[in-house]
């Protein structure tokens, strides 16, 4: 049985995101002025970008099969719906963008021969792409040696920064770090287990969590770490180990389709995460589609987003985004964050007058998306994002409930002293 065909995966919805875009949003944040005043191809595109005098080219690099499709399929969705709102307020610098979409199939080494692929064959202005750090990790050299930008949307362990790439998911301070200190003071909690995916993020996450939880948390321990295959379906293991040591906080970074028999083996196996407290910082909504929320009701997730989430920008958000993709459709973190890209992107070349890497790299510090669905954001001078830390409590329903957030905006630190 394939990925696309593996119960849990919707894979309906799935086949849609080859099916390009389905509807138009019923709301452009930005208006819809004309394409009046453009400024000429020579004057903003110095270096053979893939820009004409009525287009511009973008690249999609995300995964759409294997283990990553439920957790990529909302960024490609996301990003789509951003490009076509974006088009119909009158594009950028008065050009229509055009995507050209590549599967990353869940492959590391795929993921940089596609972003090779997107920046020296089809010369793209930009790219929207990527999830895990380890398919990050692959394409950043390639983004750096052949000076292309990405858009990279996924709450992330931090510990880079580069020219060529704007982070817009929450780096470690925003969420590991703050997510601990909210569960050991709300929950006094004291022993954690920690468990993630075999790969870069959940190592480095939970490297930097041990020492938050035994450097930083006056009298916590972690009494447990381990480690699964991308793809595992086999937890009952460790979920006997976790009965053993009751842990009080089974923190949890599983990526992708894992997810699904992880939340249903927990509670096959009589775990009730109304009484056991489990933390998740890889659970979003997206992957709450795929478990089943009755699978998960009862834990908390420290995200910067949910779908939620009760301001104007976000019941805007919402309601074009389920237009476009279908009313069952669900938005999880990521997916929101991915839909700032095209955004952040536009309003960056606008400030630099130009589509030169160069300079959209320089220009970036500074600019700001007053129509976040997560509310408003800001990239600072490291290329990350000044946003929000949320914890959310999953309801049966699929949804979360939102139970904490920051009163402000939390600086992005991708290089925390003393976690490196």
């Amino acid at each position: 049985m394939s990925d696309e065909t593996k119960p849990g995966l919707k894979s309906p919805l799935r086949r849609k995101l080859l099916m390009g875009m389905a509807a138009l949003p019923a709301v452009s944040m930005l208006g819809r002025p004309a394409f009046a005043d453009v400024p000429a191809t020579s004057a903003v595109n110095t270096t053979g970008l893939a820009v004409t005098d009525s287009e511009v080219t973008v690249g999609i690099l995300h995964s759409v099969t294997g283990t990553m499709a439920i957790s990529e399929t909302g960024s490609v969705e996301a990003e789509k719906l951003a490009i076509e709102q974006i088009n119909a307020a009158g594009g950028v610098l008065g050009r229509k963008i055009k995507f050209i979409q590549e599967d990353g199939a869940s492959d590391w080494p795929t993921f940089a021969e596609k972003a090779k692929k997107l920046l020296v064959n089809d010369k793209c202005a930009a790219v929207m792409g990527c999830w895990t750090s380890a398919s990050r990790k692959a394409v950043l050299p390639v983004f750096e040696q052949y000076n292309g930008m990405l858009y990279y949307p996924t709450f992330y362990e931090g510990l880079e920064q580069s020219k060529n790439v704007i982070y817009t998911g929450q780096e470690a301070t925003q969420q590991i770090i703050a997510g601990l200190d909210w569960v050991n003071k709300t929950k006094g909690a004291k022993s954690f287990y920690l468990l993630g995916s075999d790969y870069i993020w959940p190592r480095t996450s939970n490297k930097i969590a041990r020492k938050h939880i035994e450097n930083h948390l006056q009298g916590c321990k972690v009494v447990g770490e381990e480690y699964f295959p991308l793809g595992s379906t086999q937890f009952n293991s460790v979920i006997n180990k976790i009965k053993l040591t009751k842990p009080d906080v089974i923190y949890a970074i599983i990526v992708g389709g894992s997810n699904v028999a992880f939340y249903k083996q927990l509670k096959a196996a009589g775990i009730d995460l109304s009484k056991q407290t489990l933390l998740t910082i890889s659970v979003t909504e997206d992957e709450i589609d795929g478990i089943g929320g009755e699978n998960i009701a009862g834990a908390y997730a420290c995200m910067k987003y949910f779908q939620s989430l009760d301001n104007p920008n976000n019941k805007t958000f919402v309601p074009a985004f389920k237009k476009m993709w279908g009313e069952k459709t669900v938005i999880g973190d990521v997916t929101q964050a991915a839909y700032l890209g095209p955004w952040l992107w536009k309003l960056t070349v606008e400030k630099a007058q130009s589509f030169d890497i160069d300079k959209i790299a320089a220009a970036s510090p500074g600019v700001e998306f007053k129509g976040a669905p997560e509310g408003y954001v800001r990239i600072h001078e490291n290329h990350h994002l000044w946003s929000k830390t949320r914890v959310g409590r999953a309801k049966a329903d699929g949804q979360y409930e939102l139970i904490y957030e920051t009163a402000d905006l939390v600086e992005p630190d991708p290089f925390p002293k003393g976690y490196q």
